[in-house]
């Protein structure tokens, strides 16, 4: 026998006034406009209006979940367990006001999966899509020490740290690829729709063309009868690209090597890849997490393979009774000043606040070096138009120089 589907309650859109007087709107789920009305005026709110959400317009909002979305539900959850507020409520609470739909249906899941008796920890681990292990790790720990508060503040700020050094590396990649990626698509226009109509011109006239022009020329009938094979090329070979890094462990570790000994990105990838070690580990020690197992977590959050491996070497040898210092050293892949603040905290009992600091360095020198990219990209860049541009414009003007000249 078939079981039937459990319906979803309906979300409402309410206004109302509350104790102040002062207009308030939001929406909530429930079963009918009574029940909110009923548990609006239980949060002191008067109701004025209650409706039912058009299932249309709520269907065209912004479903796709970004890590961003995750830092801000941490924070906010921090946030209204410092005030006080109960952990079921407070999912009630962020969730009836996200305008993120597909955000907005995790929170009141998570909501419904806590009230039914799961623990938070296992039901985030439930969508290992959004919570990693490293989250449910430290979640699991803040429920089991009775510090849950306490950890949701650490991971919020760790979730801010990490999206803003992410963003400082996106920025870093994102603007030179985005103008090398218009300067050929801007070439190629030129090459296949402007460069024949000269070479037209160029032919009525019989005479000899310059050496640059003819390669330019011959440039421009290759593109226009094989531009289906170039942009095959390209598009296959970007999408090899992809599918070798999401399936290859091995192609990750060769291409996350080349581009960490690459003259100007390299140091900035390093730096990142340090500072996201640093801050993940001091985040995992301050929450209690044993060593060991925190070395296991902070491996795949430090977002290279490289450094992945190594991290899993040092794992192997503190598990050994190893220091933690003396297992980086191991590496090779660790500067002195890190490996010597790790020894101080080590002696000092003080590691969680001696990575942090590091983590600061590091991630000050990550936003240094992507301004100081960022200055001394724009002139390479525009170098590069202006000869890929000019040069196009030289070949095509070469021609009628030379019959001016002999003019």
């Amino acid at each position: 026998m078939a079981t039937k589907a459990i319906k979803q309650p309906d979300i409402f859109l309410w206004t109302g006034t509350d104790k102040r007087g002062i207009k308030v709107k939001g929406q909530a789920r429930g079963s009918s406009p009574s029940l909110i009305k009923a548990d609006l005026r239980k949060q002191g709110i008067k109701p004025l209006k209650v409706k039912k959400k058009s299932k249309l317009f709520d269907s065209a909002g912004k479903t796709k979940i970004i890590p961003k979305d995750i830092a801000v539900f941490f924070r906010q959850l921090a946030t209204m367990m410092a005030a006080g507020v109960p952990l079921v409520q407070a999912f009630d609470i962020i969730g009836r006001g996200h305008e993120n739909k597909g955000m907005r249906d995790l929170i009141l899941k998570i909501k419904y999966e806590v009230e039914s008796g799961t623990t938070l920890a296992e039901t985030l681990g439930k969508h290992p899509l959004h919570f990693d292990a490293l989250v449910v790790n430290l979640v699991g720990a803040g429920e089991q020490a009775g510090v849950l508060e306490s950890l949701l503040d650490k991971i919020a700020t760790y979730k801010e740290k990490t999206e803003l050094l992410k963003a400082k590396i996106k920025k870093a990649m994102f603007y030179p690829m985005a103008v090398m990626i218009v300067a050929v698509i801007v070439t190629s226009i030129l090459l296949i729709f402007v460069v024949p109509q000269f070479e037209q011109l160029f032919t009525s006239f019989g005479a000899d063309l310059p050496a640059f022009t003819r390669v330019v020329v011959n440039m421009s009938e290759f593109l226009q009868e094989y531009w289906w094979l170039v942009f095959g090329i390209v598009i296959g070979s970007v999408v090899g690209l992809l599918q070798a890094k999401k399936r290859s462990r091995a192609f990750n570790r060769g291409l996350d090597r080349m581009i960490l000994k690459l003259p100007i990105i390299g140091p900035i990838m390093v730096k990142a890849a340090l500072a996201r070690y640093a801050r993940t580990l001091a985040t995992m020690f301050a929450a209690g997490v044993p060593l060991v197992e925190a070395l296991e977590s902070v491996a795949g959050a430090t977002g290279n393979v490289v450094y992945s491996d190594a991290v899993l070497q040092i794992r192997d040898s503190v598990a050994t009774g190893q220091q933690l210092q003396f297992a980086m050293n191991q590496t090779g892949l660790f500067p002195n000043m890190i490996e010597q603040m790790v020894a101080i905290g080590e002696e000092s009992g003080a590691l969680d606040n001696m990575l942090n600091k590091a983590a600061d360095f590091y991630e000050q020198e990550v936003d240094d070096a992507v301004d100081a990219l960022s200055s001394l990209l724009e002139p390479i860049i525009m170098s590069i138009l202006g000869i890929l541009i000019g040069g196009l414009v030289v070949a095509m003007y070469l021609p009628i120089f030379k019959m001016g000249a002999a003019i």
